[in-house]
């Protein structure tokens, strides 16, 4: 269950990587560790691989910079999802805050 919450987290934000950023959650865990080294082994290189040869592609063109850009942005989430959480960029410390001051 964990990896298809990972998956949606990863579809959502790559459908609009606009005006979002990733940061850690630090009350993640070993679970989440464990998890990220079986992602990275399974999927996640693929998926890192993909966005690193999309991105190279897109940004050939001066129209497809910006999303060549997104796509490396993707880079990080798509080896590691587990323990990352996507947030506004004008808000990534406030919300990483009050998610360990309150745990939601």
């Amino acid at each position: 269950m964990p990896f298809g919450i990972a998956a949606f987290r990863i579809g959502v934000y790559a459908l609009w990587p606009f005006g979002y950023t990733a940061v850690e959650r630090r009350d993640a865990g070993a679970p989440s560790c464990i998890g990220n080294v079986l992602w990275l082994v399974l999927a996640g290189w693929w998926l890192a691989l993909g966005h690193i040869v999309t991105g190279i592609a897109l940004c050939v063109t001066v129209i497809g910079i910006p999303l060549g850009i997104a796509n490396f942005k993707l880079i990080p989430v798509s080896l590691l999802p587990l323990g990352r959480e996507i947030v506004r960029t004008d808000q990534p410390f406030t919300a990483a805050a009050t998610t360990q001051r309150t745990g939601w």
